[in-house]
């Protein structure tokens, strides 16, 4: 048996947003939900075309769901990560938190809205911290929440990097995603031991999928390899360019340097201001300072 990487944009909706039992285990094991938040049961929505990011064309969210109390949640699958990529989330998020208001609604009725990103690359400079959980907080109180909005950004890099052993259902599900890669033979015996997870890397074998699903799987890859790839020579281009500006600026303040000290010489040995300025091109400001 060979297994397809979850990661992948056709395998991470195969299984989490066409299956809802599979999405609500995966969000109440990952999700900071406190217990009266806990999900029941959840519907999809429709995907949504969303702002376009630079390197991401016609982007779109990977699942959009709402339970049985009207919590929306929106879910991202990220192989690489943008600058940008923090505010369309905020935008996305805010846009279907505004949507909930119709003719008549009251305020108070507004349900939040959770957007949960889990990113193929790290981001952050803190080691030690793989989730980030953000939140509307009081700055002098964290107590004082005011709900609304919540967002979750997931390394998973550094989540493999921990090298977890315990079985939370959490742990198993980021393990799930971060460990099986491209057509890999074999996987952990610790995937089966929960159903929702043995289900799921059943959903992922190579020999469920079509023909035009596998051509669809692999044509993801390539535009991950080619934004990867445009991605590592703009930066080599970025620094090259550095290296050279560098590089003019040097030779340029040499020259500036090499002028004064000129000049220096030249008024110890009594030259006037005017003749300085002929033979070093510096300004008379200059050569008085």
């Amino acid at each position: 048996m060979r297994y397809l990487d979850p990661k992948n944009d056709l395998t991470f909706k195969k299984i989490f947003g066409e299956h809802p039992h599979l999405l609500k285990s995966f969000l109440n094991a990952v999700m900071p939900l406190a217990e009266g938040r806990k999900i029941i049961s959840l519907e999809y929505l429709p995907a949504e075309l969303v702002p376009e990011i630079p390197m991401f064309a016609n982007s779109i969210v990977d699942v959009r769901c709402i339970d049985e109390k009207g919590q929306q949640f929106i879910v991202e699958m990220q192989m690489l990560w943008t600058d940008s990529f923090k505010s369309r989330v905020l935008f996305n998020a805010s846009k279907a938190y505004i949507k909930q208001v119709g003719r008549g609604f009251q305020y108070k009725s507004l349900q939040p809205v959770y957007s949960l990103n889990i990113i193929n690359e790290n981001f952050d400079d803190k080691p030690e911290i793989y989730i980030h959980h953000y939140q509307l907080i009081h700055t002098q109180d964290s107590e004082d929440v005011m709900e609304g909005l919540e967002f979750v950004f997931i390394e998973l890099p550094k989540f493999k990097a921990k090298k977890f052993t315990d079985k939370k259902l959490q742990v198993l599900w980021l393990r799930f995603l971060s460990e099986i890669n491209d057509l890999q033979e074999s996987i952990s015996p610790d995937f089966l031991d929960v159903p929702e997870i043995k289900e799921a890397t059943e959903l992922i074998l190579e020999s469920g999928m079509t023909r035009g699903e596998l051509e669809t799987y692999d044509k993801y890859w390539d535009i991950i390899s080619t934004e990867k790839s445009f991605r590592s020579d703009a930066y080599a281009k970025g620094i090259e360019q550095g290296i050279e500006q560098g590089i003019e600026q040097g030779i340029e303040q040499g020259i500036t340097s090499e002028k004064h000290i000129i000049a220096k010489k030249l008024k110890l040995l009594g030259l006037s201001t005017s003749d300085i300025v002929k033979a070093t091109g510096l300004s008379e400001e200059e050569i008085e300072k």
